[in-house]
């Protein structure tokens, strides 16, 4: 598996929660910004000639559907002129309700898009306005069922549960009308707080109470079940999918896998480097006039790096981590290494074991970073 990500910087406004690396729409800072992408795809052309073909994806943001018909052909031709991509791959475009209209949408199909990922994030329009979001959730559906008549039928939609002032009835009204509208993909993301937010800054201003941990997990619980109940597969802890709709991209992320990370803020993971684009607009297109690539920071992933990467991104995923992955990839028996940690956890019920290798428990979902500690201490 080898990946592409590229990163939209533009949002049409910055929502109160988000703390990506965005910024508000500027015409000449987005023409520039395109003929960057260009400069930065030709640099790691050069140095990937021989390497693997493309086997997914995703343009994230930022909002990519901001682009708009050219810019997003644009983009697209320059993928096909710089990266050997494979037949089948999985595209993926992160999508704004509000940013989104028929002509995108079949420009999206032209240019080989095949998912969609549409951030809705609640149904009720009182909690998209106070998180700072700029569609309804009539807009919303619209965009959406425009996507399945356009012939789109692989769609991730996003959700967020733990919002301020949200009830547990408005969570299980967000899920039963979604599931109504029966995406191929769900993910669904209890909110964290982030500092430097508008979110935060309300928050500390005593706008609105966090939820307490337990309605947390509860409202958690209460997703897994519900949708299992409608045929959707919790595969990782937060995603959801209808059988053969996993997001092949983010499981590439989560099995270590290589990728290319193109655009300001970006990280990518070639040949065991990890590296990070300078977020900077004005900084990243300094570094491409020179002909350089915009590079932030390097770091070589050592094997202890590596396997504790593995068992961290591993254990997201509910199939788990698989002794022969860890032989095969580190030489390591991994049953033998970790045989302490195993045991105590197992005690717990936080992992379960069988003969292939280790899985979180529903238990252990829940406190998944208090397990991922264990094996990192």
């Amino acid at each position: 598996m080898f990946g592409l990500y590229i990163h939209i910087p533009f949002c049409v406004k910055k929502c109160n929660y988000c703390d990506f690396n965005s910024f508000r729409l500027d015409k000449d800072l987005k023409n520039r910004f395109l003929q960057d992408l260009k400069k930065e795809m030709k640099l790691y052309k050069e140095e990937l000639e021989n390497e693997a073909e493309i086997t997914s994806i995703f343009l994230g943001g930022g909002t990519p559907s901001i682009l708009n018909e050219e810019e997003i052909e644009y983009i697209f031709k320059c993928i096909n002129e710089n990266f050997k991509i494979k037949e089948g791959a999985e595209i993926t475009i992160e999508c704004n309700p509000g940013t989104l209209n028929l002509e995108k949408l079949l420009m999206m199909k032209k240019v080989g898009i095949n998912r969609l990922s549409i951030g809705l994030q609640a149904t009720q329009d009182k909690h998209l306005k106070y998180i700072g979001r700029i569609h309804t959730y009539d807009e919303f559906e619209k965009n959406y069922k425009e996507a399945l008549n356009v012939g789109f039928n692989n769609i991730n939609i996003d959700l967020m549960y733990c919002l301020p002032n949200q009830s547990f009835d408005d969570w299980k009204e967000s899920l039963e009308k979604i599931t109504n509208l029966s995406p191929a993909h769900i993910s669904a993301y209890s909110l964290i707080l982030e500092e430097d937010t508008e979110l935060y800054n309300m928050y500390k201003r005593n706008e609105f109470k966090l939820m307490d941990e337990d309605t947390d997990i509860d409202m958690y619980e209460y997703t897994i079940n519900y949708l299992k109940s409608k045929g959707y597969n919790q595969y990782e802890i937060s995603n959801y999918s209808k059988p053969g709709f996993e997001c092949n991209h983010n499981i590439l992320y989560w099995k270590c896998g290589h990728y290319i990370g193109l655009g300001p803020g970006a990280s990518g993971y070639i040949k065991n480097i990890r590296y990070g684009n300078l977020c900077d607009l004005n900084e990243y297109h300094t570094k491409l006039l020179k002909n350089e690539k915009p590079i932030e920071s390097k770091e070589v992933i050592s094997i202890k790096d590596g396997i504790e990467e593995k068992i961290f991104m591993g254990l997201r995923m509910n199939e788990g981590i698989k002794f022969a992955d860890f032989k095969s990839e580190f030489n390591i028996d991994f049953l033998e290494k970790y045989k302490k940690q195993i045991q105590d956890l197992s005690e717990k019920k936080l992992i379960k074991l069988d003969d292939d290798g280790i899985a979180l428990t529903q238990k252990g979902r829940e406190i998944s970073n208090s397990v991922f500690i264990e094996f990192m201490n």
